[in-house]
């Protein structure tokens, strides 16, 4: 993909290419990996990385948030339209993010005219523990 001329909406085909092409060096650097697309849906998996990582281990919150908003912006370009970008997220951190690699889930919850709602869940891969909840919203 070597421009994105018009909007391409994100499958389980091509989100690996279109996370490569769109998003800046710094976010691909985070490792997000097993990206699974559906209409409105998108989970991928944030491994643990020393880079990302807090002195007593945990990954911070600022590269959490990112994981979240990354994720959830695919999730918006599973919709006919491309979003515009972020609007707001709030998150609430739940547990400290050590010990295991972390599943990000985000669901679109509606598809307005001119903003989009979603919610988004990072748990722990290996127990399903919820380690942080948030909201987003997009402008279209």
């Amino acid at each position: 993909m070597t421009e994105l001329r018009e909007h391409v909406i994100v499958t389980n085909e091509n989100v690996t290419e279109v996370y490569e092409y769109i998003f800046a060096p710094w976010v691909k650097a985070m490792g997000l990996t097993e990206f699974k697309v559906g209409s409105g849906t998108v989970s991928a998996l944030l491994p643990q990385n020393p880079a990302l990582q807090w002195a007593n281990g945990a990954i911070c919150g600022q590269a959490i948030m990112a994981a979240i908003d990354t994720v959830t912006s695919l999730a918006m370009f599973t919709a006919d339209r491309a979003a515009k970008g972020t609007s707001s997220q709030n998150t609430q951190f739940l547990r400290p993010a050590s010990g295991d690699d972390l599943r990000i889930e985000a669901n679109v919850l509606k598809f307005g005219s001119v903003i989009a709602y979603a919610e988004a869940q990072v748990t722990f891969v290996s127990s399903g523990k919820l380690v942080a909840h948030s909201t987003l919203e997009f402008v279209f």
